[in-house]
């Protein structure tokens, strides 16, 4: 799955807002030119991990947020992910999975 930065970019601008932020703030803290924070912003600017890490440390958000919309630590992070997996699939693969899966909760249940 290749990285969308414009996406990425705007969850990093809505953030940085709701912690009443201004791209400025954010520069100075990260120690970089105001119009770098703008083209992170618009997804005109490659993130390395390092960088990514230091802009959610920052605005207190967490990566995976950042990153896939969602954070491991939400209860239903995975919901988004199953549906556009289950959508690629034929009816009979999805059948399957659901059968397998089924059978997955059910030995869970049971303590095995």
């Amino acid at each position: 799955m290749a990285l969308d930065y414009s996406v990425i970019g705007e969850r990093i601008k809505r953030a940085r807002i709701e912690k009443n932020m201004t791209q400025e703030n954010l520069a100075e803290r990260l120690n970089v030119s105001v119009a770098y924070v703008s083209r992170i912003e618009c997804g005109t600017t490659r993130l390395n991990l390092t960088r990514l890490s230091e802009i959610c440390r920052i605005l207190d958000i967490d990566e995976g947020i950042v990153l896939n919309g969602t954070s491991v630590e939400s209860e239903n992070y995975l919901s988004k992910e199953f549906s556009t997996l289950l959508r690629e699939c034929s009816q009979e693969t999805q059948r399957l999975i659901y059968d397998v899966a089924k059978v997955i909760i059910q030995d869970t249940k049971k303590g095995l």
